[in-house]
């Protein structure tokens, strides 16, 4: 591996999405760039090209690291409800800690792989729950709908608007009650 003359040391992936989420949490993904990025990190931008491919490859990248440090619920024989859950508060902690890059990724779902940990999980969870395979993507998708509008109103202020007296967490602990009580109520 290249080491920069300017740095004195290699650059890493790690540094490098480390970067990432500090420039988009600061400037948005609008104010990412490789040459940014480059000078962030005080190398060449073409220093970055030898560890992604592309600002969509970063961005991928920068998310699958985002997601591999969520606490998701693990397959224990814990009660499906306590999963879900858990699950629901993983997910909400990184549009707590990443809003920007998670309202990116809302808007370019091509960027996730959805066949990988959280998905896999809620995946798990849904069939605990009484899904049927084949309602399994449908319910799936109307469930990271509702949640993901949820979480998009409490960051643009909305909740707090709509219910000055309330807070997010109770109100996003009632939202997920709903969802248990109606996976319940279905599977009965």
């Amino acid at each position: 591996m290249a080491v920069s003359a300017r740095r004195g040391q290699p650059l890493t992936i790690q540094e490098i999405y480390t970067a990432v989420l500090r420039m988009v949490g600061e400037g948005g993904v609008e104010g990412l760039s490789m040459r940014k990025l480059a000078a962030e990190l005080d190398v060449n931008p073409m220093s970055l090209y030898h560890h992604v491919e592309s600002k969509d490859a970063l961005l991928r990248g920068a998310c699958t690291a985002v997601a591999q440090g969520l606490a998701l619920p693990p397959d224990d024989g814990t009660p499906w409800q306590e999963q879900l859950r858990a699950l629901a508060h993983a997910y909400r902690s990184i549009a707590l800690s990443h809003p920007a890059l998670w309202s990116y990724v809302n808007s370019h779902p091509d960027l996730v792989e959805q066949e990988e940990g959280m998905w896999v999980v809620f995946n798990r969870v849904l069939v605990a729950a009484g899904v049927p395979a084949a309602e399994l993507l449908r319910i799936r998708t109307v469930l990271y709908t509702f949640v993901s509008g949820l979480l998009t109103a409490e960051a643009v202020g909305l909740l707090a608007e709509l219910d000055p007296a309330g807070d997010a967490e109770t109100t996003f602990d009632a939202a997920v009650d709903l969802i248990l009580d109606a996976l319940e109520a279905r599977a009965t």
